[in-house]
């Protein structure tokens, strides 16, 4: 079997390379706090690029650096280290802090969990709010888009009443009519939906799904696994870091730790098409997940006939059967029709980690059951012949 080219990976970064296509791309960002109890980094070198109009969700756990990661993002804060360009421009470098705010005025709407509604304002003054001031649309004009946004949220019969008079998911609505009073091309949501119910929650949803529709660039901050299945791409911070897109969808029920650590161990594989990943009595020391193309799992019969009894994409994994139940691979995989890009994962991190997540290895082993039958099915079919 010929060598396939390995190289490191890490999927965040090459799902959107830099381009003119990318909103958001972050490079090597480093953010560290220092307070009493000395420095800690919060930020470790990410890197991250986001295409225009994509929906993306970014999950972690408290404290695995999400919002710190939405303000580098927005330019609230600042980076220790590294590169943020937004639109197409470089947000740290060469622009002062007056700058930066009145280029987010026109760039960016922002969506906090607690709506940040000045309660002295009418909904329909609020969302006129940010048109005053980065001084957008003609005076004459402000309140007539503030209405058509309110009516697109379904608020215009509220936008004369004070925040404190509407509900709490009414209150919200108006927080993304005036996220969008400029026009931006990027929303920026930090747990939208946190204070909501379920039903006001959907309406949020549905609502950035129309923007996303009409071209908008949406990176939401969730812990709602119902919300993160309706996004685009979902990125997973931990302990600062980012977890690589693949491992984390070909095996969503590892720990956030766990799914880190393959991140640093595994390597990618590129095949050119119809050629050999592993051959049948081969043994297999990797267990594979497919980054990009498809892959197919073939047997022989008796008359050395190619069956192909799956094919697997983006998402999917093999050689999991070989190594949780050792022996040699009882079938032929190679790639399909068009180039295969793929993680390998050496099989002893795969055996330690599938002994210390009982739920996953539970998973897994219930697919390797799958295949197997599928297996014999495919062995009686052709015996048969």
């Amino acid at each position: 079997m010929k060598t396939p080219r390995t190289r490191p990976t890490n999927d965040t970064v090459r799902n959107t390379a830099a381009s003119s296509d990318a909103m958001i791309q972050l490079h090597g960002v480093v953010k560290r706090f220092s307070n009493a109890a000395g420095e800690f980094t919060v930020l470790k070198g990410v890197d991250l690029a986001i295409k225009r109009g994509e929906f993306v969700s970014i999950v972690g756990k408290s404290g695995s650096g999400k919002s710190t990661l939405l303000n580098m993002v927005t330019g609230i804060d600042h980076p220790s280290d590294g590169q943020v360009v937004v639109n197409g421009t470089d947000i740290y470098t060469g622009m002062t802090e007056s700058q930066r705010s009145n280029w987010r005025g026109r760039n960016l709407g922002i969506v906090f969990q607690f709506f940040q509604l000045l309660p002295m304002l009418t909904l329909l003054e609020n969302v006129m709010l940010p048109m005053d001031y980065v001084d957008m649309y003609d005076f004459d004009e402000r309140p007539a888009r503030a209405m058509e946004l309110l009516k697109l949220v379904g608020l215009e019969k509220f936008a004369n009443k004070l925040p404190i008079l509407v509900s709490t998911g009414q209150q919200q609505l108006a927080a993304i009519a005036r996220a969008m009073a400029c026009d931006p091309p990027l929303l920026i949501a930090d747990e939208p939906t946190g204070n909501l119910d379920t039903r006001s929650a959907d309406t949020i949803i549905q609502l950035f799904e129309h923007f996303v529709s009409l071209g908008k660039t949406i990176v939401m901050v969730t812990h709602d696994p119902s919300l993160t299945s309706r996004t685009h791409r979902n990125i997973i911070l931990s302990d600062g870091e980012l977890i690589n897109e693949t491992i984390a969808i070909s095996l969503p029920q590892l720990r956030h730790r766990h799914m880190l650590e393959f991140t640093k161990l595994v390597e990618e594989r590129m095949y050119q098409p119809h050629e050999t990943i592993i051959s049948r009595n081969e043994s297999v020391g990797y267990f594979f997940m497919i980054r990009r193309g498809e892959v197919e799992v073939i047997l022989q019969d008796k008359k050395k006939r190619e069956n192909v009894i799956s094919r697997l994409s983006n998402g999917e994994f093999f050689g999991e059967m070989e190594l949780l139940r050792g022996g040699k691979s009882i079938a032929n995989v190679r790639a399909g029709s068009g180039p295969v890009e793929v993680l390998a994962l050496p099989r002893a991190d795969f055996i330690r980690v599938m002994n210390e997540s009982p739920i996953t290895a539970e998973a897994v082993a219930k697919i390797v059951q799958k295949r197997l039958d599928k297996h014999r099915v495919a062995d009686y079919r052709s015996a048969s012949r």
